[in-house]
């Protein structure tokens, strides 16, 4: 039988490799390399584009890290291309990107029952298909998406700007994790009070990038540009991505505020200013951003961009397996209202487990909600009058009442019940 998967980004290459695994004949559609949305540029699959973090990499700390190992158990493919791209990034798992998309296209064309099929699809197949589109899903599709889940809603993205190592006055920062922990896998560029200031009186004037062409002009709290959070009050980004807290250089100073650069390339070649992401005009950016000292002379190599997230109203028309009710169509990735890439390319792996479930006749078999693929099942189907953008967590896991004290101790309960389940899942669905 053949199935249709539209978009390979993350969510739509899972889902065609796990389709493909389970033995079915797959068309995967996508308008690359013919053509491009504004926020992508490579001719690859799974490209990313805001960040080349897949965030904390710690399965018994963090729910991202906990979502991930599940991923792991569950053959996931964009965990196979994360171990073959990452760089250093301490405590996170942070990834060339070039080199993932490469991994994951290399994958996706090697496999004999994965057809590509290069064009633009312009409606909703009536049957035996996932779309994974993305948030930037537009033209005659996001019509009729809109028309079939009874309208459409969206939010707004930031990227962040990405700099040349060499670039960077490395006697104006130190390399170092915070806490001391993770190596020396992040630049560190301190400023005193006064530097701080400057900076932050020139990026709260600073000139920002027309957005006559959108709608509205809704900003998701997760990926809020630097600019909008700095108007929040003076000292916000001194305790967010500025924070100088558990950084110290060889000397032992601490400092006032200090923005940490992460490596984008396994080179180390290029830079990308963490927690940065912003819509400012260009020319500003590198005004504004040359005013902290260890970048006073940065050559940047691409310039951070905002642009438009679209999502259905997944709890008024997806069931907990990701389908439309009552049908063989099925949803996945950011347009579902699952936010991150983890997120997005964990709902193309339950997506394609239940469209080959129903497809082969097998009951339907949703993750235990106690797990992170299970919460964020619920979480997309859940009825919700205020239905927003989620990323994994464990208040979504039932944190609260685990009537566990000790945070370190509640969550790590919490991943060690998931990893239990979720094996206990997979050894259900794969008899």
């Amino acid at each position: 039988m053949k199935v249709k998967v539209i978009g390979a980004g993350l969510a739509g290459c899972e889902a065609a490799y796990r389709l493909a695994e389970e033995g079915f004949e797959v068309d995967l559609f996508d308008i690359k390399p013919k053509a491009y949305t504004p926020a992508h540029s490579n001719a690859d699959f799974g490209e990313l584009v805001c960040s080349n973090s897949l965030k904390s990499d710690d399965v018994y700390g963090n729910a991202c890290g906990l979502l991930k190992e599940e991923m792991r158990i569950l053959g996931s493919l964009t965990m196979q291309a994360a171990e073959a791209s990452r760089v250093p990034a301490g405590g996170a798992l942070a990834v060339d990107r070039d080199l993932f998309a490469r991994f994951i296209t290399e994958k996706i064309k090697s496999e004999d029952k994965i057809n590509i099929v290069c064009g633009e699809v312009q409606s909703v197949p009536e049957e035996n298909c996932i779309l994974a589109t993305g948030p930037l899903t537009a033209g005659a599709l996001a019509e009729d998406i809109a028309n079939v889940t009874g309208g459409g809603l969206h939010f707004y993205d930031a990227s962040a700007p990405i700099v040349s190592a060499e670039s960077i006055d490395m006697t104006r920062a130190f390399a170092g994790g915070r806490y001391g922990k993770g190596g020396d896998d992040y630049i560190n560029c301190p400023m005193t009070k006064e530097e701080y200031k400057a900076f932050y009186a020139a990026l709260t004037s600073a000139e920002r990038a027309d957005l006559h062409s959108f709608e509205k002009r809704e900003i998701f709290e997760g990926c809020m540009p630097l600019e909008v959070m700095a108007a929040r009050g003076e000292d916000t980004l001194r305790f967010g991505p500025f924070k100088p807290v558990g950084l110290r250089d060889a000397e032992g100073r601490s400092y006032y505020a200090v923005l940490q650069l992460r490596k984008e390339n396994i080179q180390g070649s290029a830079y990308n200013l963490v927690g940065c992401q912003t819509n400012l005009k260009f020319g500003e950016q590198k005004r504004v951003f040359s005013l902290v000292p260890a970048l006073k002379e940065a050559q940047f190599l691409r310039y951070g961009v905002m642009h438009r997230n679209t999502f259905i109203n997944s709890p008024a028309c997806l069931d907990a397996d990701f389908s439309l009710r009552g049908g063989t169509v099925f949803f996945a990735g950011q347009i579902t209202g699952v936010e991150g890439y983890v997120e997005s390319a964990a709902s193309g792996i339950l997506a394609a487990i239940h469209l080959a479930r129903r497809l082969k006749g097998l009951p339907r078999a949703i993750p235990p909600r106690d797990t992170a693929c299970g919460a964020l099942s619920e979480y997309i189907s859940s009825p919700n009058a205020d239905f927003q953008p989620m990323n994994a967590n464990y208040g979504l896991l039932g944190a609260a009442a685990t009537g566990i004290r000790d945070k370190k101790e509640r969550y790590r309960y919490l991943s060690e019940r998931a990893l239990k389940n979720i094996r206990e899942y997979k050894n259900t669905i794969c008899q």
